[in-house]
């Protein structure tokens, strides 16, 4: 028997549930189709022990390298997508990243529409999911047509200090936006909320806000562990017809009036190369032969400052960032990029990391040290892609503008030395991270160079689109998710004026 709702959206993340959301009040028969189920109110979701040294919630499949070899991915398969586990930093691009930005191992692409296009929608994602921040403290911020609905996250006591410290010394520390209602978050545990799994605990992730709103509706229902398997296309191989699922292991088939695909980067491409039939031989969305192109993962690095004579009393700790070299390494050179504070890293966390050393030692390295996060742009590159081979998805990832990033990294060090730490430690992030994983079917103005128009729908298939973190032709260097919303409310609101007005 043959579901026919209106729309299909497949995967339930930033990109899925804010579409949703947008969608919702047309009246339209909407399904979500979530490979996952929910994330449960279990002992472990606080447990930093279970998190990061026995990788209780990391996925039981491997991707592999072009000359096969196997690794375990951290990306999640849930309710709600890897925002479950997101740090909750909901910042805009800079105007700067929707135009042609010259780096040193080449130039990142232009948007084909320019910021003031997203600046309504980027409001309208803030007021979605709740964004508290501040205006006013970073010189990079762009415009704002409204300000923040809620103040900044406030700084622990020994945060607040080091913020002071490196604004003393000619850096513009910002207060991160944040999706966090923190009262609720500390009143379930005393942990950071970076990488620690959200049940309904304060963090504002697609699941909580989005897809919440979105289920308000009765129109829109959500599917759990339901995995797409491919999609089927009209005889002329321009139209989807169907969706193919595995719901708990039985087979289905649904057919929409449109298919939204938000499955996220690699995920998303992969099940559009594995759907590729005899009028669509590369795949679907893929005449251009751009699918699975261009993948970016930013380039980033934890950085860890210690000192004997600092105390670290913090809990969750992630509250700044600054920009200072986000345009260029501060002396009118190429872009390194964004540096904001981890969540609060523990022995705990550290042991996951090195597991020769004795916690309590770790544990007491990390009283004396404060933990930030260095991140720099990854350049589209056509032989960064994904693959597949049957089942197998082969991630080859080309690495660019890696020494920026280093960098970044040493002027973070030179940074924190002034700023009274004599040791600072890095350790770069590898691909078992999804370090803000993008790009894989990007949006343009071609045919010919990119699989979607700007609205994200595809130019081979007029009722396919696709609404991720796959859609964004650049990476820039600050976490995608807000952008990935206002996209998608964006696409939501074309798609109710262009596909469901009739």
């Amino acid at each position: 028997m043959t579901e026919t709702p209106d729309i299909v959206i497949i995967g339930s993340g930033i990109g899925g549930s804010t579409v949703a959301a947008g969608l919702a009040p047309s009246g339209a028969n909407i399904l979500i189709l979530e490979a996952g189920d929910h994330i449960t109110d279990r002992p472990e979701n606080r447990d930093q022990r279970a998190i990061f040294q026995r990788g209780h919630f990391r996925p039981k499949e491997m991707w592999y390298e072009a000359d096969g070899t196997a690794f375990n991915p951290g990306n999640y398969y849930n309710v709600g997508g890897n925002s479950k586990f997101y740090g909750a930093v909901l910042v805009r691009y800079r105007a700067e990243d929707f135009a042609e930005m010259k780096h040193r191992e080449g130039v990142s692409p232009a948007w084909p529409f320019p910021y003031e296009e997203l600046e309504p929608w980027y409001t309208e994602a803030e007021r979605l999911y709740r964004v508290h921040g501040a205006l006013g403290e970073d010189p990079t911020e762009p415009p704002h047509s409204a300000p923040y609905a809620f103040p900044p996250v406030p700084d622990e006591p020994d945060i607040a200090a080091v913020r002071r410290k490196l604004k003393e010394n000619g850096l513009h520390p910002y207060s991160l936006p944040l999706g966090l209602d923190l009262d609720r978050w500390l009143a379930k545990a005393k942990t950071p909320w970076d990488a620690h799994p959200n049940c309904h605990d304060g963090k504002m992730d697609a699941e909580t806000t989005a897809l919440a709103l979105a289920l308000e509706h009765p129109n829109v229902t959500l599917q759990v562990r339901s995995r797409v398997t491919r999609l089927e296309t009209s005889e002329d191989g321009r139209r989807i017809v169907a969706v193919h699922v595995l719901r708990n292991g039985v087979a289905e088939r649904i057919a929409p009036r449109l298919v939204i695909l938000s499955a996220g980067a690699v995920q998303s491409a992969a099940l559009l190369l594995r759907s590729a039939d005899d009028r669509n031989p590369r795949g679907l969305a893929n005449s251009s032969d751009q699918v699975g192109r261009n993948f970016m993962n930013h380039n980033s690095s934890a950085v860890l400052a210690i000192s004997p004579f600092y105390r670290n009393t913090s809990i969750y700790q992630k509250t700044f960032g600054f920009n200072n070299f986000y345009l260029s390494d501060g002396k009118g050179g190429a872009p390194l990029g964004n540096v904001q504070l981890l969540g609060r890293v523990s022995g705990q966390i550290l042991k996951a990391n090195m597991p020769k050393v004795p916690e309590w030692l770790l544990e007491r390295i990390s009283r004396h040290a404060i933990d930030f996060y260095a991140m720099s742009e990854d350049i589209p590159h056509p032989e960064s892609r994904v693959m597949i081979d049957g089942e197998r998805i082969i991630l080859k990832w080309h690495r660019t503008n890696w020494d920026a990033h280093l960098d970044l990294v040493a002027h973070l060090k030179r940074t924190l030395k002034a700023a009274g730490f004599p040791i600072v430690l890095s350790r770069p992030f590898d691909k078992r991270t999804p370090s803000h994983q993008c790009g894989t079917v990007r949006i343009g103005d071609d045919p010919a160079t990119a699989p979607l128009d700007i609205w994200c729908r595809s130019f081979d298939h007029p009722n396919l689109f696709v609404v991720d973190a796959a859609c964004l032709p650049t990476s820039a260097a600050v976490n995608p998710a807000l952008t990935i919303a206002a996209q998608a409310l964006r696409v939501a609101a074309h798609i109710r004026r262009e596909d469901l007005a009739a």
